[in-house]
């Protein structure tokens, strides 16, 4: 099974992927690859950071389920084709036109838009990972839009309000998935 967990950037598909991971060891997680450089605390392992010209390479050799430029910047996004045998199900941790892309290659996939509870919290969020104000006021700008579209490609909305108790609501998804 391919699980896509999507939804604007802040709203914790990172923490709520990660706490799957812990609960269900019959996921594994693909990296996606950036040309971001790498947040102040983030983790290395987050993405797989690359130059351009790395990716561009990549996106060449066919080497990508999915890409992504985000709203224009420059900063590239995407995931590789999965590679994660036969007895897992792959997790994909990727933004609404990735969720579109997987969708369209493979109709079966399930896509779980994850949402902030307020537009507010997703601020705060956004502020707390050492986002820039222009960068806060882009992820804002299109977050709305990303949540109402998202609708339209989700199997399943979760809100993420409580990590606990979002992560246990997917894992019962997908249980009733298997």
């Amino acid at each position: 099974m391919i699980i896509v967990v999507f939804g604007p950037g802040g709203v914790g598909k990172g923490a709520l992927v990660q706490k799957l991971l812990e609960i269900d060891d019959r996921l594994w997680l693909s990296r996606s690859w950036t040309t971001r450089p790498r947040r102040p605390h983030e983790a290395d392992d987050a993405y797989v950071f690359v130059a351009r010209e790395e990716f561009l390479a990549a996106i060449e050799a066919g080497r990508f389920l999915e890409t992504n430029e985000f709203a224009g910047n420059g900063e590239l996004y995407g995931t590789p084709w999965p590679d994660a045998g036969d007895d897992l199900d792959v997790v994909l941790e990727i933004d609404l036109n990735g969720a579109r892309q997987v969708k369209q290659r493979f109709p079966d996939a399930l896509a779980i838009l994850v949402e902030p509870p307020s537009i507010e919290e997703l601020e705060r969020r956004l502020r707390g990972r050492g986002d820039d104000e222009a960068h806060v006021r882009k992820r804002l700008d299109l977050a709305e839009y990303e949540m109402t579209a998202g609708r339209e490609v989700a199997d399943h909305v979760i809100v993420n309000d409580d990590l606990a108790r979002a992560a246990a609501e997917v894992a019962r998804i997908l249980e009733s998935r298997r």
